[in-house]
Formats: structure tokens, C-alpha cells, sequence
């Protein structure tokens, strides 16, 4: 095991580093990297993902590349430009609403983003549910018309009875992050008709095999989307976008773009646009550049005890 510390190239979600474990097993490697703030029960299907990753391996692939985005923190203006400049992707995911922002900040976000990609570029917005229900309504509107036509915007509002209304109110589509994986019941986005697209992260929801259960019964579109992992983690993504019968959507898997470093020898970064269906090597110096301190990795071990013994009661 092998706790890791990268910092963050912008702040995002608040953070600015990432903090995970690593496992390897006889498959290969895991990783396990729940946010600092989730306890037990919410941290308990990121273990189960790195143990499928660990011991098990993945489904084999249909694909043998994944086209993803390029993901744009709520940052000013010219970084946002240059990130997507830099980024390599013909789409781009754009955080909007966040805390202590206005609508204003946003839609210069936007605009500079649509002139980095150009008329031809698509670009999606995450709201991370920000928004009350009137507030979603009219941001996405103005949104849609900044960026010259939105492909999505994805949890506009938190609960799922809020985005039916939503949907039903606007033309832009409309995607489910957190009403699926926080959620008692993932498939009330279904039954509600409450979203256009599911957007599925596999450590929050146990790992490949569980997300490919949810993409087959919830029968949405599905984006598979990243949280902020290493290469490792990534690659669980990847494989869940790989094995998916059908891929309508870039997903967001491109976040090592985010990170000052990794611990891959080769990290996965796209190339115009694509991330090769591939498992990558760890690199052991990497992960000796990269090791927390030593009370950060005396807390990742008391918190997979912890954890680690909760799913095997």
C-alpha cells in the first residue's frame, strides 16, 4: 500500500491536493481515494472499486480508445482559455456556480472557453447542483446562448424531484451526477424521467461491474466521469467507458490535466481527444516523490481499517 499527495494545479472542489492509497493486488493495482470529508458508509464502494481493481481486473473492452473532455475549474477567463487550449479535446466540461461566484463570472467563463474551442467544439456545464430551480432555468439559458448551443449541463439543482422540473422547463439536455451516485435509489432519476444522460463515476459506485448494472438498468446515455484520481484510478473509468455496449458522449476522464503530477511511467492524457483503453504502469520513483507525509499515511491507514473492516462485517 502506498499513500499518495499530488497538489493540484487550480483549486478545485475546494481542494488543492490529492490525497489517495494505493493497493495492488494480483490484478494489478487499486486505488482508494474518497474525499477527506467522507466518512465510512460514503467511502466504503470507493474500497470496493480499488479491490475489484486490486483482485479482480475488468470486463474486457468493446473499445479500444475512450474520447473525453477537457475539464475547466471555476476559474477566471484566461486560464480557463488556456486550459482548454492546452487540453486537447474537441469538448469541454465547465464548472459553473460555484460558491462566492456570480452568473456573470460564469458566462465570461463560457465565452472564453467557445473561443478556445472554436465554432465546432462542444461544451457542457456541471453545476454540482448550485442552483435552486428557477435560478437553473434562467442560468441555463443565458449559458446556452454564451456558449452558442450547450451539449448538456449536468446536475443543475440537487434534488432529483428538482431536476424533472428542470428538464421539463428547458431545451438544453440534462445529466444526473450526484442524484445517482449519492442517492438511496440511483433509478428515481429514471422513474422521474428526471435526465437526458447518466453520468457514472466508478469509485463512488463500487467499481466497473456495478456501474456496468446501473448503465443497463437506469437506460440512459451514460458519461463516465472522473474523481480527480491518479492514473490508476482513471484507468477503473476507463475501463468502465471501454466495456459500455454503447459510448454516445466524450466522458470526462482527462483529469490528470488537473494534477502537477502522477504516479504512472506513462500517465493517461489524451491524445487529440482519445485515452487509449490501457493499464499503466506505476512508477516506483514516482510513488517515493509522491508519498504523503507520514501522518497523512497514518491517517489513510486508520481510515481503511476503519472502512476496510465495515464492508468485511
Amino acid at each position: 500500500m502506498h499513500v499518495f499527495s499530488i497538489p493540484l494545479r487550480t483549486r478545485f472542489r475546494g481542494i488543492t491536493v490529492r490525497e489517495g492509497l494505493l493497493i495492488r493486488g494480483d490484478a494489478g493495482w487499486g486505488e482508494w481515494s474518497p474525499f477527506l470529508e467522507y466518512d465510512d458508509a460514503v467511502s466504503r464502494p470507493w474500497l470496493a472499486c480499488a479491490r475489484e481493481a486490486a483482485d479482480l481486473g475488468w470486463p474486457a473492452p468493446v473499445r479500444d480508445v475512450v474520447p473525453v473532455n477537457v475539464t475547466v475549474p471555476a476559474t477566471d477567463p484566461e486560464r480557463a482559455h488556456a486550459i482548454v487550449a492546452a487540453g486537447g479535446c474537441r469538448t469541454a466540461k465547465v464548472k459553473v456556480a460555484e460558491r462566492g461566484q456570480a452568473l456573470a463570472d460564469d458566462l465570461a467563463r463560457i465565452e472564453a472557453v467557445r473561443d478556445a474551442l472554436g465554432p465546432d467544439g462542444l461544451v457542457r456545464v456541471d453545476a454540482n447542483g448550485g442552483w435552486d430551480v428557477d435560478e437553473a432555468v434562467a442560468a441555463i439559458a443565458a449559458l446556452d446562448r454564451a456558449a452558442g448551443g450547450l451539449e448538456y449541463v449536468e446536475q443543475p439543482v440537487e434534488s432529483v424531484e428538482d431536476l424533472a422540473v428542470v428538464r421539463r422547463r428547458v431545451q438544453v439536455p440534462i445529466a444526473a451526477d450526484e442524484s445517482i451516485r449519492r442517492a438511496e435509489d440511483p433509478y428515481r432519476v429514471r422513474d422521474l424521467e428526471a435526465a437526458d444522460i447518466a453520468v457514472l463515476k466508478v469509485q463512488p459506485l463500487g467499481g466497473v461491474r456495478a456501474c456496468l448494472r446501473i448503465a443497463e438498468d437506469i437506460g440512459l446515455p451514460v458519461v463516465v466521469s472522473s474523481a480527480i484520481e491518479s492514473s490508476v484510478g482513471i484507468a477503473a473509468g476507463v475501463a468502465l467507458a471501454a466495456a459500455l455496449p454503447e459510448l454516445h458522449h466524450a466522458c470526462g476522464l482527462a483529469t490528470i490535466q488537473l494534477l502537477t503530477d502522477d504516479v504512472a511511467v506513462d500517465p493517461l492524457l489524451p491524445v487529440d481527444g482519445l485515452l487509449p483503453v490501457s493499464r499503466p504502469e506505476v512508477d516506483e520513483a514516482a510513488l517515493a516523490r509522491l508519498a504523503a507525509p507520514d501522518d497523512r499515511v497514518a491517517h489513510w491507514r486508520e481510515r481503511l481499517a476503519s472502512v476496510g473492516q465495515d464492508l468485511d462485517s
